[in-house]
């Protein structure tokens, strides 16, 4: 059995700035020996521990998809000791990944031809393109997917090159909108995204699932739009992240009454969060 505390060493391929406020940058890591890439096998919805020697390490929500071969991704926001420490690092730089840990959206029962809503706010966002490069790359598995996303402005927008292709597609139903802006050009949605997922999110029926991840105030009031629209509680799916700190459920920060945010979690369905002390 391997030590679930020893990170693998991976070297920093690239690193690019993503919002405008520069907080946000995604950082794709190679690892050292192709070995370590085969084990760290995941899906989209885990996420790993990026660890620094001498600095830390922070649990973060992997940005790539399981499809996209010879690197892991991450988008990190400039937040603390160890994040801001990465945002110096550069390129050629070595450090160590852990895990893959936690669990990991349904894919077993969304790709029985389910329609998948994804709806995500701001930083949030990262997991969610992990799941709609995956969804994109098995189309045929899965019924119409909408997605949602929305940011404070145009220029606090992850992956806007990619939001571009996603949406010059046909297959795939993109809502992207900014609480407000002064941009004549801007051709999409100006709105919060509960009040955007009212206007565009699909009745539900038994196939239909929402994949939901954002602050915490989006989730609150998203839930109520849901519930009028007939999503189910059970086929409503969320993403906690609850400081989390050790990932594999030993330091006891991220316990919601029984339940380990890193080692049950982060994903929950709303049926199982509603039996659940509200400590998330």
């Amino acid at each position: 059995m391997e030590n679930p505390y020893y990170p693998y060493p991976v070297r920093i391929d690239d690193m690019f700035i993503e919002t405008e406020d520069k907080n946000l940058k995604t950082i794709k890591f190679k690892f050292l020996d192709p070995g370590d890439e085969e084990k760290f096998a995941y899906r989209p919805g885990q996420f790993a521990e990026l660890s620094i020697a001498g600095k830390g390490e922070i649990p973060i929500g992997i940005a790539s998809s399981p499809t996209e071969k010879g690197f892991v991704k991450f988008t990190v926001n400039k937040v603390g000791l160890v994040s801001s420490h990465l945002h110096r690092m550069k390129v050629g730089d070595v450090m160590g990944i852990r895990g893959p840990m936690g669990n990991w959206y349904p894919w077993e029962t969304l790709e029985q031809g389910k329609n998948v809503v994804i709806i995500g706010g701001g930083f949030a966002f990262t997991t969610l393109r992990s799941s709609i490069i995956y969804m994109l790359e098995n189309r045929d598995k899965f019924g119409d997917i909408h997605v949602i996303y929305g940011a404070r402005s145009p220029g606090m927008l992850l992956y806007r090159d990619e939001l571009a292709a996603w949406e010059a597609r046909d297959d795939i139903h993109m809502h992207i909108t900014v609480d407000g802006t002064n941009d004549p050009d801007w051709k999409y949605n100006v709105g919060f995204v509960p009040t955007i997922t009212e206007q565009k999110a699909p009745e539900a029926d038994e196939n239909t699932y929402a994949i939901i991840c954002g602050p915490p105030i989006m989730i609150k009031f998203t839930q109520p739009v849901l519930d009028a629209r007939g999503y189910a509680h059970d086929n409503i799916i969320m993403s906690l992240e609850n400081r989390m700190k050790c990932g594999i459920g030993m330091c006891s920060h991220c316990n919601v009454g029984k339940a380990f945010v890193c080692k049950d979690g982060p994903v929950f369905t709303l049926a199982q969060l509603n039996g659940m002390p509200k400590e998330y």
